[in-house]
């Protein structure tokens, strides 16, 4: 079998080194299981206490994807075995998001430079890695999006947290949408500090080795930035479709109304731009209720810390896995690929507020402290 995720140190000068990560599965579009979260986690800690190591790159393997999500396939066998009980009882899904969660969080807050590659796909759970990332950078073939209403669930992975800090109504869109941005939109919106066409990975990592590294964690961020400013020599793609329909979304969508935003997605189905018309079909075929869920989650997770959030989406996400849709999303996409999910609530009107609040209840025992408690 080959390993999940490959490390490696690359030597560098003033005897230091940089760590690489590479997510190991391009036939399954490096999407993430709990072991890869696991291995990422123990090393990226091992990484953090190592003062030769100056910076850390993350990227995936293959030329599809940086990751393309989650694995949903382990997720949607432990709800089947889970019918009928509790959100608490489900011990896979709560190791899962546990050490997901862990990991993201230690990848907002690491000590020295994480650079994350995200070329090609970056979905779900890709998005939970690139996020956190000191230096996010975007290539000619990024495809980046939060898709999850196509089966059921909300953006989690912290995709809460980004999103509701982009200009007003854009998460919103983003989240209720699925759209997917291109490299251009990424770094017009923030979500990524360079663009580097991605025959330059390699001219990236022959830079990296051959900087002169400090202790100083200002400093090391600094050749970093540089190195992608001289390997971009100016070069930037052209305007995207959300910086294209920027002012039109944010008039509909800055509102910050859920009916307002749902209506307008409804009626942009007919749009003559393409990339309009399909962010609104998604919607049309995504589940009311992730809709709802995601609304209310972007209205409540703002003024929170990064910590409180991931705390939040993970109480949701363990609720997510009894509530129906998740299991039912995955179903139709992945297990029988029929691409006809039977939704409940089944509208829009029934995913209302009053509906939603079941998500937000704790599924531990009243004794048990939260596991994310320790962030």
């Amino acid at each position: 079998m080959t390993d999940s995720v490959l490390f490696d140190r690359l030597p560098g000068q003033n005897g230091k080194a940089i760590g690489v990560a590479t997510l190991n599965r391009p036939q399954a579009l490096n999407g993430l299981n709990l072991e890869m979260c696991q291995l990422l986690f123990k090393q990226f800690q091992e990484w953090a206490q190592d003062s030769s190591i100056a910076m850390i790159v993350l990227h995936g393997a293959g030329e599809k994807a940086l990751c393309a999500g989650g694995d949903l396939h382990s997720l949607y066998a432990s709800m089947q075995k889970n019918q009928g009980g509790s959100a608490w009882n489900n011990e896979y899904a709560r190791e899962f998001f546990d050490v997901e969660y862990r990991l993201d969080y230690l990848i907002h807050t690491f000590p020295k430079p994480i650079l994350c590659w995200g070329d090609g796909i970056v979905m779900g759970g890709g998005v939970g890695l690139f996020n956190g990332a000191s230096h996010r950078v975007v290539t000619d073939t990024t495809r980046f999006a939060m898709p999850e209403i196509s089966i059921g669930l909300f953006p989690d992975v912290g995709g809460t947290w980004m999103l509701s800090h982009l200009p007003a109504g854009i998460g919103h869109f983003l989240a209720l949408s699925g759209a997917q941005i291109n490299a251009s939109d990424c770094l017009f919106l923030g979500l990524a500090e360079a663009y580097l066409p991605r025959v330059h990975f390699d001219a990236l990592l022959q830079a990296l080795q051959a900087t002169n590294w400090s202790d100083d964690r200002a400093v090391c961020d600094s050749s970093v930035h540089q190195i992608l400013r001289r390997l971009a020599d100016g070069a930037r793609p052209d305007s995207g479709p959300l910086e294209q329909n920027y002012a039109m979304l944010r008039d509909v969508c800055a509102s910050r109304e859920f009916e307002r935003i749902t209506q307008a997605l409804q009626q942009w189905q007919g749009s003559a731009d393409p990339w309009l018309s399909r962010a609104a079909q998604t919607f049309a075929k995504g589940a009311p209720g992730s809709a709802r869920l995601s609304f209310e989650l972007l209205e409540r997770v703002h003024h929170l810390s990064l910590a409180d959030v991931f705390r939040l989406e993970y109480i949701v996400s363990l609720q997510c896995g009894v509530q129906g849709d998740f299991q039912e999303g995955i179903r139709a996409l992945l297990i029988d690929k029929d691409k006809q999910p039977r939704w409940n609530p089944a509208s829009l009107e029934q995913a209302d507020a009053r509906w939603v609040e079941r998500f937000f209840v704790p599924a531990w025992p009243a004794e048990t402290t939260h596991p994310l408690a320790d962030l």
